[in-house]
């Protein structure tokens, strides 16, 4: 009979298998999954591709280590480090148990192939044949558990050099920390100095500024105006020259003024007819605001103003209305904002006699008084230097520097830190120029805060006293309060 045996030669050449040592290192945790393939050969059944392995795990976490460490912050690249630290410790951990594991492998295969050797010498036929190729399959083993041990062994050792870089990174960022921390605690401490210095050299410039500043601003004020005066005397200058043609030029401009509002009231006497009547007054002054009219006498015997009933009016130059002006009832009446753009009149009745005068044409207004107003609007409070001259009617005693405060919800006057006054706009309050006060009623006006208090205060100047009525009539009448001089509510007169 003729033996048939399975021909072996398409599945592993028994001469191409070296002989397995029995210090031999497994590879891997688990014993490997083979299966027969096509040709009765052997193959190893592949993992999920998607999962990586740990070497490949951890070259990808260094990598977005790195690329992070740019953008990362001191604190944050340290903990980073030291979380690489700990992973590179367990994979080290790992690594052992894999070369515990990987021995016992060595010694389960080498212990399976002595009893195949032991079995074979007692089998004949085809289960030889079986048993022959069990034992040429551990050998197979037996290679890929070496080549398993050598890419171990290369993991092990990256391992190790991962984890010494790790170490040094996470020392190196430590004293980076500590560096940095100490030299903002150094910068912080120089900060704190400084600041403390400069409060310090603050504090000591104000205490000096005040015991000698207002001492040495007046010395030097008193200085220059000595030198001045020093200087003009010896060598009067152009500015000096010019300012002389200049009140010159002022005074022959307001004589000029006289003498045309007097040809204009000739002529308006002339064209009336009346030409031949002998004028008893007439107005004297400036048809214009911030000044003041006055009733002069103009022929030999004329009565006295004093003995005369006198009341002015405003008249609108549209409806030709007079409007009597409360308590303008004295021979000298400085015009107020709210008689520009009208003619002013005025009755004086004498032992039944009465003689209107009025002015030639409407009251001008002061050249530049809006514009200053309106930077005055933009501010919360404006502060004006008065003198108090009455109360209540009553002439006050001691003619002293007061403030006026004219907001834009109320008017206040102070003396120093003591508040005389202080209203918020209301249907009470009034505030007009003063109707009579002779040479001085141009600068002066009339306040009355509330019913039972008033007071007459005198300005610096003519545009301060208008520019004080303006303002404060603007801003009562944006809450919706008309402020005016006494009895607001006059009738008009035909």
């Amino acid at each position: 009979m003729t033996r048939v045996t399975r021909d072996l030669g398409d599945t592993m050449q028994k001469d191409a298998v070296p002989a397995v040592s029995a210090d031999v290192i497994f590879a891997s945790l688990r014993f490997p999954n083979y299966k027969i393939g096509a040709n009765d050969q052997i193959m190893e059944t592949k993992g999920d591709p998607k999962v990586l392995s740990m070497k490949e795990v951890v070259a990808r976490e260094t990598a977005q280590l790195l690329e992070q460490q740019k953008r990362m912050s001191v604190r944050d690249l340290a903990s980073k480090f030291e979380k690489g630290l700990a992973a590179a410790a367990k994979l080290s951990e790992e690594a052992r148990l894999r070369e515990a594991t990987s021995l016992e492998k060595h010694v389960l295969l080498k212990k399976l192939r002595d009893a195949l050797q032991s079995l074979k010498g007692r089998v004949a036929g085809r289960n030889m044949d079986d048993v022959e190729e069990a034992i040429a399959m551990v050998e197979a083993l037996a290679v890929q558990l070496t080549q398993r041990e050598g890419e171990l062994i290369q993991e092990k050792t990256e391992v190790k050099k991962l984890t010494n870089f790790l170490k040094q990174a996470s020392a190196d960022a430590k004293k980076l920390v500590d560096e940095e921390r100490a030299f903002a605690r150094s910068e912080i401490d120089n900060a704190r100095a400084a600041v403390q210095r400069v409060e310090e050299a603050l504090q000591e410039h104000e205490r000096m500024s005040q015991a000698s500043g207002k001492q040495d601003l007046e010395q030097l004020m008193k200085e220059v105006q000595e030198a001045r005066r020093i200087k003009m005397l010896h060598k009067p200058s152009k500015v000096m020259d010019m300012e002389h043609e200049l009140q010159a030029l002022r005074a022959q401009l307001a004589e000029k003024s006289r003498h045309y509002l007097r040809l204009q009231k000739e002529l308006s006497r002339m064209k009336k007819g009346d030409e031949n009547v002998p004028q008893l007054y007439e107005l004297e002054g400036t048809e214009t605001l911030g000044s003041y009219l006055q009733i002069q006498p103009c022929s030999d015997n004329p009565p006295e103003v004093s003995k005369c009933s006198i009341q002015w009016y405003r008249v609108s130059p549209e409806s030709e209305k007079k409007e009597l002006i409360s308590g303008a009832t004295k021979s000298v009446y400085a015009p107020e904002p709210f008689d520009v753009g009208r003619t002013l009149q005025v009755d004086i009745i004498s032992e039944g006699l009465q003689i209107t005068l009025s002015t030639t044409g409407p009251i001008e207004p002061a050249a530049g008084l809006g514009t200053y107003v309106e930077a005055l609007v933009r501010k919360h409070d404006t502060e004006f230097n008065v003198v108090l001259t009455q109360t209540n009617g009553s002439h006050h005693p001691a003619e002293s520097i007061h403030v006026l405060h004219v907001g834009k919800m109320r008017v206040k006057l102070n003396k120093g830190k003591t508040t005389i006054a202080k209203e918020y706009y209301s249907s009470s309050m009034q505030l007009c120029g003063v109707r009579g006060g002779g040479n001085a009623a141009a600068q002066a006006i009339f306040w009355q805060p509330k019913q039972g208090l008033s007071f007459v205060l005198a300005f610096e100047s003519e545009r301060e006293r208008n520019a004080a009525i303006m303002l404060a009539r603007r801003f009562a009448f944006d809450c919706n309060i008309i402020l005016a001089g006494p009895d607001p509510r006059a009738p008009l007169v035909k």
